[in-house]
């Protein structure tokens, strides 16, 4: 939820120990003034024993020094205030930056607070208690569905072995039904793969190095161009080098995906995509834009969720495995990057993605 700005706890803080502090000498000034005048005669008085002042001579001797008194020690209460409000807060700023960690995917950071028990390191350790719970939950959900697909290779590709001999076989079924049993396969097939390459993204099990974008977007153009030109799609590549940090499979695979999508949900006929990279503001980015049928706002913000078929989004004659974009989100994500997805008034949809550049160039 997006907030308004305002003063942060330090400045408070701050603000109210120089304010209690001045308050308090202010009252104990004003006591010792009201003490004083009981024993102060109005007037000055000159006897054979000196000179005794008077009220006004106190005023004029007091007032000033009471300000500036009153002065310093606002002075002194501000610097003071804000040294103890920032070691006072300065494990709540260890916590903020675990839950930060925490919301871009990093279950692994614990705050592990030092100290005697008290306020902050009971919520310090809550905290890196319910870390370790989700850690702990989340892997065993990538575990499991990395192990389910590698388990499912195997009978796959024995089925898709059996249905090549088949279909070889003259007396065999019929070819009605080993095309409907090869695409079921096929499909089985794609999804395996889809799956491990979630579970592997998720995971961030791999070696980031500088991968040009512009690069990527030109392979994943190359590679789709057939397909492309079988739905008399054309495919246009344009921009400048565009430096990021990651993985170059799983970002080949972000193109690729979001490259095959345009093409597949495009216009029937004469349609297009353009990809285009570049470098703006620190961030290496990738554009995909298509042609297509107009979309809602609620059509667009289910697109990266998984098995969402593009049939069931888009009307396409392509029904997918539903886990392209999700892929492409888990895959962005993973390099600390940002998706987003909007959809275009004339129809069709523009998918930027936006990866931290890096520092170097190759």
């Amino acid at each position: 939820m997006a907030r308004e700005p305002g003063l942060s706890v330090r400045l408070k803080f701050t603000l109210s120990y120089a304010g209690f502090l001045v308050v308090a000498s202010a009252l104990l000034l004003a006591a010792v003034w009201l003490f004083l005048l009981r024993y102060v005669p109005e007037r000055a008085n000159y006897t054979i024993d000196g000179f005794f002042p008077g009220r006004d001579d106190l005023v004029r001797a007091f007032v000033p020094a009471a300000a500036w008194a009153l002065l310093f020690l606002l002075v002194f209460g501000l610097a003071g205030g804000w040294f103890l409000a920032g070691r006072m807060l300065a494990p709540l700023s260890r916590i903020t930056d675990a839950t930060r960690r925490a919301a871009k995917g990093s279950l692994s950071y614990r705050i592990e607070l030092p100290g005697r028990q008290d306020e902050f390191r009971e919520l310090a350790d809550s905290f890196d208690t319910m870390l370790a719970r989700l850690e702990a939950q989340v892997a065993e959900q990538q575990r499991f569905a990395a192990n389910a697909s590698h388990e499912l290779r195997t009978p796959l590709a024995i089925s898709r072995t059996l249905l090549e001999v088949a279909r070889s076989d003259p007396g065999g079924p019929s070819p009605e039904l080993i095309e409907r049993l090869e695409a079921v396969n096929t499909r089985a097939i794609e999804l395996t793969e889809a799956l491990l390459v979630l579970s592997r993204s998720d995971q961030r099990a791999f070696t980031r190095t500088e991968v040009d974008l512009s690069l990527v977007a030109e392979e994943a153009a190359e590679t789709l161009l057939p397909l492309a030109e079988r739905r008399r799609v054309s495919i246009a590549v344009s921009g400048d080098v565009a430096w990021a940090e990651g993985s170059p499979a799983l970002l080949q695979q972000v193109a690729t995906n979001l490259v095959h999508n345009a093409v597949v949900h495009n216009l029937p006929d004469g349609g297009t995509v353009r990809v285009e990279t570049a470098t703006i503001g620190g961030e290496a980015r990738l554009s995909v834009e298509n042609t297509g049928e107009r979309l809602s706002p609620q059509a667009v913000a289910t697109l990266t969720e998984p098995f969402q078929r593009g049939t069931e989004r888009i009307r396409s004659d392509h029904v997918g495995v539903g886990l392209g974009l999700a892929i492409v989100q888990s895959i962005v994500r993973a390099h600390d990057g940002q998706l987003a997805i909007e959809a275009l008034d004339d129809g069709g949809l523009r998918v930027v993605v936006r990866l931290p550049a890096a520092t170097g160039a190759g």
